[in-house]
């Protein structure tokens, strides 16, 4: 039985497309809640877990979305009650997305009951009328009354999503919601700066002429972010993502002593000379995906590597609901990988963590010697000044992580 469970995917992921309203920047695959589909979509989500379960033993488990607590009491026993039946409970780390807005008393009771151990709470922003302009649905109120819904119901790991570069948003507007954000003491911070993707309203907005870009003014937000997040006692392990090592022994970090702590110097990445191994609140789930593991993506629109095979699930909750009905997987697209490009991928994707890739793990992972594969683009990134060589490692720079996508293209194969 052991060796059995040594093979099995230990990674999981779970999309549930439902939103109560669809926000300004969001590319990701969601639609209008429906009482009638998000029930078919909980009993196909059900199936499509009865169908890989043998081949499952989940040490990670990620609800995301959509908004996965927009999901009422029933639903969400529905599918907590066929994990357990199913024997895929038990993770090191459960995490459900949650929206200000959708978090009530007993929703993070019956979440926390089944094992769901991390909670990543959608913030986004604390100014009104940012969050506005985005289309979210919560208040900056709700933040500060969910996160303490979640920590009354015993919830010690969470995180908070927040966006900078947003149009409209000042410098001012940033330093205050990092503040207050940073106040609530939260044990994991991931902080996005605002992509335009095509077929979102603000793309079509910026298309329109009716706001700039100024990428002079991302670039400070991010470097405050990097200083602020350090100083509150957050170490960064990914381009966006802060984590702490030790829980704060008072949940609420005071305000003033976060105006009082010296900022680091030296670079923009804190604490560099430690960041090789991991904070203790670092999402596992989410390095699983950087550093190259299998996973498993149930639910409309999710992606699945497995051994070296991608699949992609239909991106329509209708018609994935119609394939499971019929016992069928709803698969559209399924691509096995050469091994040389998957090892490209891996190194491209791993290389957002401020640990960069050691060169052991990376042949341990694909196989493949970064030295000898990729010597001429890790030195093309070090005379840029956006790479750093090392006798047993590779990782970008804090400035070649502001390009980490233009880096990350070089090592595609």
């Amino acid at each position: 039985m052991s060796d059995a469970n040594a093979t099995r995917i230990s990674s999981l992921y779970l999309h549930v497309p439902f939103c109560a309203q669809k926000c300004a920047y969001c590319a990701f695959y969601s639609e209008l809640s429906s009482g009638d589909l998000i029930n078919r979509y909980v009993g196909a989500l059900i199936h499509e877990m009865e169908i890989i379960a043998n081949d499952l033993k989940p040490q990670t488990i990620f609800f995301g979305g959509g908004t996965p607590s927009l999901l009422n009491l029933r639903q969400w026993k529905q599918i907590l009650d066929a994990m357990a039946r199913l024997n895929l409970l038990g993770a090191d780390e459960f995490t459900v997305e949650c929206n200000p807005a959708t978090v009530s008393p007993d929703k993070a009771r019956l979440l926390r009951d089944f094992g769901v151990n991390r909670i990543s709470m959608g913030v986004q922003s604390l100014d009104e009328q940012l969050l506005d302009r985005l289309g979210r649905i919560h208040s900056r109120e709700q933040v500060f009354k969910s996160f303490d819904i979640l920590r009354r119901a015993g919830f010690e790991n969470v995180n908070l999503d927040l966006m900078f570069a947003i149009p409209g948003q000042t410098m001012d507007i940033w330093q205050a919601t990092l503040k207050e954000a940073l106040a609530l003491g939260s044990e994991h911070l991931s902080c996005y700066e605002v992509i335009y993707e095509d077929d979102t309203p603000l793309f079509a907005q910026l298309q329109a002429g009716e706001f700039d870009v100024n990428e002079d003014l991302a670039c400070a937000m991010y470097d405050e972010l990097v200083e602020r997040a350090t100083a509150a006692g957050f170490r960064q392990y990914e381009i966006a993502n802060f984590a702490r090592d030790r829980r704060m022994a008072d949940r609420q970090f005071p305000i003033a002593d976060l105006n009082s702590q010296t900022r680091p110097t030296g670079g923009k990445i804190g604490n560099r000379q430690s960041a090789i191994s991991n904070p203790q609140f670092a999402c596992r789930h989410n390095i699983n995906y950087w550093r190259g593991g299998s996973f498993y993506g149930l639910g409309p629109s999710a992606t699945s590597y497995l051994r070296g095979v991608r699949t992609k699930n239909w991106a329509n909750t209708q018609l994935y609901c119609e394939q499971l009905e019929k016992g069928n997987r709803a698969i559209e697209s399924r691509e096995e990988l050469p091994p040389l490009k998957r090892a490209g991928e891996t190194a491209a994707f791993g290389l957002r963590m401020t640990a960069g890739w050691p060169f052991e793990e990376f042949q341990r992972t694909t196989h493949f010697d970064l030295r000898r594969e990729w010597s001429v683009e890790m030195n093309l990134l070090t005379e840029r000044g956006w790479g750093e060589i090392a006798s047993n490692h590779f990782r970008l720079t804090s400035q070649g992580l502001r390009f980490a996508d233009a880096a990350a293209e070089l090592f595609l194969r």
